[in-house]
């Protein structure tokens, strides 16, 4: 909605209740021994770990709860709240109820992917600051819209890259920009992490005592969504922009990635953090061209995503930061993979055990002109000359929370790592990428208007259509 409709309504809703209509105010200044106040927006998976993480950090309390599943709210405060002795959060089902509260300063939103955009508008137009998940926009306008409404207002808006915050990979980055790998020329980012079939479902709730899993391989039951559990879901709000549908468990919790109208498959769930540090090793923004090919493999299901997909993006040379072009090669794999996958190809000073096992691989290689180096979640390994000696390397996770919360205090976006418009680069590659594959044909991108040459379908799928009244806002 526009922002003035937005504070209208939010002002109409407030006063039926009793309460003070929400004034839009630029004071979310908050000093270093003052609490800050964050509320999660959607908790039924990843939010949990947003929760635990601010939970860790000094003066910063989890206020308040968002979730259209009115189901989870007992367990989750008697999880992270009561039973370690913390004040219990206020409970919301509909975000922007959320965003009249006053005293909540920040807000994370752990969405599905095509809610994460227009929730972050509402959030920032109500003078939140915002942490947003990835990949924090479902197409490349709605980021557009999204930076655009970061720049308006004085709030503080994070994208969740959270590798930028990594000590690691910023030593690595360091070491390609003070020229030690040379001319670097390549990057290559891989997922290939172990994705099993989804099966085929009907449209309808689920029958009591009914089974079911998010894959076809697993027996870690979810559910069931029966009809007495989903009269507690507002599935309307689900929905939110997105075309109605019948609700069916396939398009529900986690398994809507695999959807594009909920969903950016795994280039855009895993892969767009890979996707952002190969774009940030290069030190390139925009690409000139991209050509995807792909498809889903091996299974007959209801996934509608690619689970196989390589991606080329051609940089130009300006964008590169020097007198030529460089190239950046993305995969995304389902299955088995190969020893290049498994390690990256050895070397590596690899510890995180989840994103390196046989079955889950992530991370990057760069290529320049004195060596290779690879790049794990949180280490890096150079390779240097024709013999491939041993050279530098690092490691080191970092906090993408703390760094969030810091630059609240000072209300200064220059603080973060992660920057909303450095996300929207890698989120519109990721789109690009998608809708090369979508249509079957190279995409000549202009990169200063971010649009695509002579390939008015492909402008159209650059935007989407909009549920009403859950429409994004022309002027933010």
């Amino acid at each position: 909605m526009e922002r003035r409709e937005f504070i209208q309504k939010s002002a109409k809703s407030t006063i039926a209740l009793g309460t003070a209509p929400f004034i839009l105010t630029n004071s979310n200044w908050k000093g270093a021994n003052d609490r800050v106040n964050v509320a999660v927006i959607g908790i039924r998976g990843m939010g949990q770990s947003h929760i635990q993480e601010y939970q860790k950090l000094k003066n910063v309390e989890v206020s308040a709860l968002c979730d259209v599943d009115e189901n989870l709210f007992a367990e989750r405060v008697k999880k992270h709240f009561t039973d370690k002795g913390l004040r219990e959060p206020k409970l919301y089902q509909d975000m922007r109820k959320l965003f009249e509260d006053k005293s909540v300063d920040a807000v994370s939103v752990v969405t599905p992917n095509h809610w994460h955009a227009l929730a972050g508008i509402w959030a920032i137009q109500a003078g939140k600051h915002a942490s947003i998940e990835k990949p924090s926009c479902h197409t490349i306008k709605e980021g557009q819209k999204l930076v655009e409404a970061a720049k308006k207002y004085n709030v503080v808006v994070q994208d969740g890259a959270e590798q930028r915050s990594n000590p690691g990979a910023q030593s690595a980055v360091q070491f390609m920009r003070d020229g030690k790998l040379g001319e670097v020329y390549l990057a290559k980012g891989v997922c290939y992490k172990w994705r099993d079939s989804i099966g085929k479902y009907p449209d309808g709730y689920m029958q009591e005592g009914e089974k079911y899993a998010s894959t076809v391989g697993s027996k870690s039951w979810i559910g069931p969504f029966t009809k007495s559990y989903m009269d507690k879901v507002d599935y309307n709000m689900w929905l939110g922009p997105a075309p109605e549908r019948p609700f069916n468990r396939n398009r529900f919790h986690y398994n809507w990635h695999w959807h594009w109208d909920y969903g950016n498959g795994d280039m855009g769930n895993q892969g767009v953090h890979e996707m952002d540090v190969a774009r940030w090793g290069l030190g390139v923004k925009l690409p000139t061209k991209v050509s995807a090919i792909g498809g889903h493999m091996m299974f007959d299901d209801a996934q509608e995503t690619p689970n196989v997909l390589m991606a080329l993006f051609e940089f130009p040379a300006q964008e590169g930061g020097g007198e030529k072009k460089k190239i950046l090669q993305f995969e995304v794999r389902h299955w088995m993979t190969n020893p290049e996958g498994n390690h990256l190809g050895s070397g590596a000073p690899l510890t995180n055990t989840y994103m390196t096992s046989s079955t889950n691989v992530v991370g990057n290689i760069f290529y320049g002109s004195n060596g290779y180096m690879l790049k794990d979640v949180d280490g890096w390994q150079t390779f240097m000359g024709k013999e491939r000696a041993s050279g530098e390397s690092g490691k080191g996770l970092g906090n993408h929370y703390q760094n969030f919360v810091d630059a609240i205090r000072v209300n200064d976006s220059r603080r973060l790592t992660a920057p909303i418009e450095e996300g929207f680069y890698s989120c519109a590659l990721i789109h690009l990428a998608n809708i090369s594959y979508r249509l079957g044909r190279t995409l000549d991108i202009d990169p200063q208007t971010l649009t695509v040459l002579n390939d008015a379908e492909a402008n159209q799928m650059l935007t989407k259509e909009y549920r009403k009244p859950f429409v994004l806002p022309e002027n933010v």
